[in-house]
């Protein structure tokens, strides 16, 4: 976003959802679309801490492939919020907290263009199903 670059959010959101619905083409279509509600429900109610605990702790493979684009998506914003090191569930979540969260108006941004992410993901699975 800098430099005279303008991202176009929509499109970003568009690509990484066709992503998870590209690395799960192998799952059942109703197993992704679960885990893809479940998701956005807790992003939208207890924002993006939340929902990659709930992601890493509770939807298993599926989860992992929805934080991992989650991750690059949060990488494509521009706000040099680099994908951690590892995929380590606590370097992840140390990652949230020292880099995401420390800029209000960047996190508000970030949690409106994932939830996006979430809903053509979600529209994606129910195509696909």
């Amino acid at each position: 976003m800098s430099n005279g670059i303008h991202l176009n959010l929509d499109r970003l959101a568009a690509w990484h959802a066709q992503e998870i619905i590209r690395r799960t083409r192998d799952k059942k279509a109703n197993e992704v679309d679960n885990t893809i509600t479940k998701a956005l429900g807790v992003l939208q109610e207890n924002g993006i801490y939340a929902c990659f605990i709930y992601l890493l702790a509770k939807e298993g493979d599926n989860g992992r492939v929805v934080a991992d684009e989650m991750l690059s998506l949060l990488e494509g914003l521009g706000f040099g919020w680099n994908k951690p090191s590892s995929d380590d569930v606590e370097e992840i979540l140390k990652h949230i907290t020292e880099k995401v969260t420390v800029d209000l108006e960047r996190l508000l941004l970030a949690k409106e263009t994932l939830e996006q992410m979430l809903i053509y993901a979600r529209y994606g699975a129910k195509a696909r199903g």
